[in-house]
């Protein structure tokens, strides 16, 4: 198909999401390289990005591009590709998320560089969506959302408590120091470690290089910021029994994890190859199989919104920040993590994507459990 066709395709497409090629808008995109549209519509979601990051196109404010595209369902109105096909029959196969490839996301993600982390993320190093009810700055947000996690689960001094996916140890940290807690964080990425053991020196703290299938100990309570995104649809059973195993009989798990409002099998492919490889959101439907049995469910959090407002203020710290690590990186690893950040903003936004914090006992809360928020 000739250009000026597909250029005429793409402009009825985007109109309506109200976006202009070459508008005068914030959220309009501008097209450097006219072979854009052929390459958006050979390669879906995968070219969009790629595009972007070869400085095919540009936006003011990509947020609220993404915002208006996915608001208005503008995926759907692109056919599906026969590439993609294959990728969504290959994942229903394949265990990308097995025991012997728990560490390629802490490799090729987490282990990136901390410097670039300590630039972005803010003074608790938390890797998670704030919690912002009564915040007015990112780091009011990431304690308000560790205290809220405390709180959830009832945790008193002394408690031994294991967290799933620690990151740098934002959470084992805060419990220490806050409600004189002993943690045991488990992370897949060595860099994580290195610098978590750091951060939480001198605290009963102990940061291990574990998948989460290896522990076996007993812990009053357990939690798992942002990691269950990485367990995989095949997994989330296991993981399920996993903490269950773990877990005292009175215990209680706070589960706090991206969620999606449909089941799927694999992520967006431009997602999978460059920011989280072998990545994939839960569905409820997913999760409540996964729990059914296992746990019972004591309270469950949408706090979605909240992840808009974290992931901006993460892009604005990179932005302010970059002169300070772009001796390590090119403009494309710029543009490519500033497209992370902001389409991810952008998703939130939209309310495709969701924030769940989910409560889980073994035998139900005696009397109840009194919801907190």
């Amino acid at each position: 198909m000739k250009t000026d066709k597909l250029k005429n395709i793409s402009q009825e497409l985007l109109s309506l999401a109200s976006v202009k090629i070459n508008g005068s808008s914030a959220w309009d995109i501008k097209v450097n390289n006219e072979n854009f549209h052929k390459r958006i519509f050979s390669q879906g979601s995968l070219g969009l990005g790629e595009s972007y990051m070869d400085e095919w196109w540009d936006c003011e404010r990509m947020d609220e591009f993404f915002y208006r595209a996915l608001r208005c369902g503008l995926e759907g109105k692109i056919k599906r590709n026969l590439p993609l096909f294959f990728r969504v029959l290959w994942a229903r196969i394949i265990n990308f998320q097995s025991k012997s490839k728990a560490f390629n996301i802490g490799e090729k993600h987490y282990d990136i560089d901390n410097d670039l982390y300590k630039n972005m993320l803010g003074k608790r190093m938390a890797y998670t969506c704030g919690y912002w009810k009564n915040a007015n700055n990112l780091d009011e947000a990431q304690e308000s959302k560790l205290d809220l996690t405390c709180r959830k689960i009832g945790l008193k001094p002394g408690m031994k408590v294991l967290d799933i996916g620690c990151g740098w140890g934002s959470f084992a940290k805060y419990a220490a120091e806050k409600y004189k807690a002993e943690v045991v964080g488990i992370t897949v990425s060595k860099k994580q470690v290195e610098l978590g053991r750091d951060l939480c020196e001198g605290l009963p703290v102990e940061i291990r290089l574990q998948d989460y299938r290896e522990v076996n100990e007993k812990f009053d309570r357990i939690i798992s910021l942002g990691m269950f995104e990485h367990v995989g649809r095949k997994n989330y059973r296991k993981y399920m029994k996993a903490v269950c195993r773990c877990l005292k009989g009175d215990g209680l798990f706070l589960l706090h994890t991206i969620g999606g409002n449909k089941s799927v099998s694999i992520i967006d492919p431009w997602m999978n190859k460059y920011i989280f490889p072998g990545a994939m959101v839960p569905s409820i439907k997913q999760i409540a199989k996964a729990i059914e049995g296992v746990f019972v469910m004591e309270d469950w959090h949408n706090f979605s919104v909240d992840y808009d407002k974290t992931l901006m203020a993460w892009h604005d710290n990179f932005c302010a920040n970059w002169d300070k690590i772009k001796k390590d990186y090119n403009n494309r690893f710029y543009r490519m993590w500033r497209y992370y950040l902001l389409s991810c903003a952008g998703s939130f936004r939209a309310r495709k994507n969701q924030l769940w914090q989910i409560v889980l006992s073994k035998k139900g809360v005696i009397g109840g459990y009194n919801s907190i928020r």
